[in-house]
């Protein structure tokens, strides 16, 4: 499940007796996430998810328990492993949709809507491509991310391509051995032995050296 703090440390304060009043009822409500800001200037950006529903207090946190819809109880007398998994599933699949733009929008910007690999220019062809995935707990923050293009992209997540933790690209030799048209060539093999071509300014938002050693690891052994 999902929190959502408080307004202040009041549990009296209004906005606060609201939401207890709407997980009361089961309401439903809108939540406005934000998701960073308008290319070029300080004008703050939000996405809706709706229905979202408050199931639960925490008071010691100052938080509420909030349920992204799809988020369904079990069924009674459903098997406890099944409401297990089903419960896993659908915590999983609650972060993504309300993380995963924050965390495109929050790795574009610190890559200045580039490729890190090749410089590609166009945000609408860019992904925030994850060193240490989700599912292996990887933290939605920006040193875990990298913009990178759809075709490397691709290629990173299929170990196609491999960055050390020097940034160096790396290319499987069975794809440096392939022969082919301008699209491999070009967009592959000459990556080979080039360091990241874009890279966010600020230190502590460039890719974390650990992450991208275990992730390295796992493309040496799958060339």
């Amino acid at each position: 499940m999902l929190r959502y703090k408080w307004r202040g440390d009041d549990p009296l304060l209004a906005d606060n007796v609201w939401l207890r009043r709407a997980m009361e009822r089961q309401l439903p409500l809108i939540w406005f996430i934000g998701i960073g800001y308008a290319p070029g200037s300080k004008i703050q950006l939000f996405r809706p998810e709706f229905p979202v529903y408050l199931t639960a207090e925490e008071p010691e946190r100052r938080q509420f328990v909030v349920a992204v819809d799809g988020q369904e109880a079990a069924p009674a007398g459903a098997d406890a492993h099944v409401i297990d998994i089903t419960r896993k599933y659908n915590e999983r699949i609650a972060r993504v949709r309300v993380h995963q733009p924050m965390f495109r929008s929050a790795v574009l910007a610190a890559y200045e809507r580039r490729c890190a690999v090749c410089r590609l220019p166009f945000a609408e062809l860019l992904d925030a491509a994850h060193i240490k995935s989700d599912a292996e707990g990887g933290a939605a923050r920006v040193s875990n991310g990298l913009a990178l293009c759809k075709i490397h992209h691709g290629a990173f997540d299929s170990n196609i391509i491999g960055i050390a933790p020097d940034f160096v690209v790396h290319v499987r030799e069975s794809v440096l051995a392939t022969v082919d048209g301008p699209t491999l060539q070009h967009a592959i093999k000459e990556m080979a032995g080039q360091r990241l071509r874009q890279v966010p300014d600020r230190r502590s938002e460039r890719p974390d050296r650990e992450l991208l050693a275990e992730r390295f690891e796992r493309f040496r052994n799958a060339s």
